[in-house]
């Protein structure tokens, strides 16, 4: 089971389960906690391979890493937990995966929140993740995921969120980030789905005025999803709840509440 961290609520019933994305960790969420426990119950998950969450001997031997599968280790956790439905917060990476879970159990999520939402691919982002394939076999995964870091948070105003990613980025071993960058063939036909198919969730797209890579395919999506909403930061990156945090906590907060049952 995946390494997890949960902050009970004396009164509030309402959960809210932060996901993070490809070589991050739960600790990229360290200036939501304080707020958002004042309010909620929280769920704090490290993913595969990521944050304490590291291989066992089993996984060790176990190259099958998919959407579907990751999903499910997210499933397994609030399973345990015995939570019923719960509120989720993602960024980058881990709003695919929130979105996935939404399409295979609609009824476990009370609403979305999507932070750096990657929900198309344009096309220089396909030169990236085909550069990615090419080279990930005979260039060392830190400096891949540097340069990828650099391209998707160019600017001075994203370093802080660019060198938090470097850092826990470093964490990982070099298989395991084999196995997760694997998962780039399963994205474009997932993505199609999610863009065709309108769950009617309550969901927050939260994104950066500076997401070049993803925000033009946010706002498309919006004009046709009906239960969707976009709240654009202006200079703000891709990782809005780290260089935005105090909007970030305050909106978000706010948006969970009134959704809430």
């Amino acid at each position: 089971m995946l390494s997890y961290y949960t902050y009970l609520h004396n009164d509030s019933t309402t959960w809210v389960t932060f996901v993070h994305g490809a070589g991050g960790s739960s600790s990229i969420w360290y200036k939501q906690v304080r707020e958002f426990k004042n309010h909620f119950n929280i769920l704090l998950l490290d993913l595969r391979g990521h944050g304490n969450s590291k291989p066992s001997l089993k996984d060790a031997f176990n190259d099958k890493y998919t959407f579907d599968s990751i999903t499910e280790d997210i499933v397994e956790v609030i399973d345990h937990l015995k939570i019923k439905k719960s509120h989720f917060i993602g960024i980058s990476l881990g709003t695919i995966l929130i979105r996935n879970l939404a399409e295979k159990y609609p009824h476990r999520v009370e609403s979305m929140v999507m932070g750096g939402a990657i929900m198309q691919l344009d096309f220089r982002s396909q030169i990236l993740m085909r550069l990615g394939i090419l080279f990930q076999s005979i260039v060392p995964y830190l400096w891949l995921y540097k340069f990828f870091a650099f391209i998707i948070m160019p600017h001075r105003n994203h370093k802080e969120s660019r060198l938090l990613f470097v850092r826990e980025a470093k964490k990982l071993y070099q298989k395991e980030f084999t196995r997760w960058f694997k998962l780039t063939s399963e994205i474009n036909p997932l993505l199609r789905v999610f863009r065709a198919v309108d769950t009617k969730i309550p969901t927050l797209y939260v994104m950066g005025g500076e997401d070049y890579l993803f925000l033009p395919a946010v706002k498309k999506l919006v004009q046709k999803h009906t239960a969707c909403s976009l709240l654009t930061i202006e200079y703000c990156g891709h990782v809005v709840n780290v260089e935005q945090p105090q909007l970030f906590n305050h909106l978000v907060i706010g948006y969970v509440a009134d959704t809430s049952n």
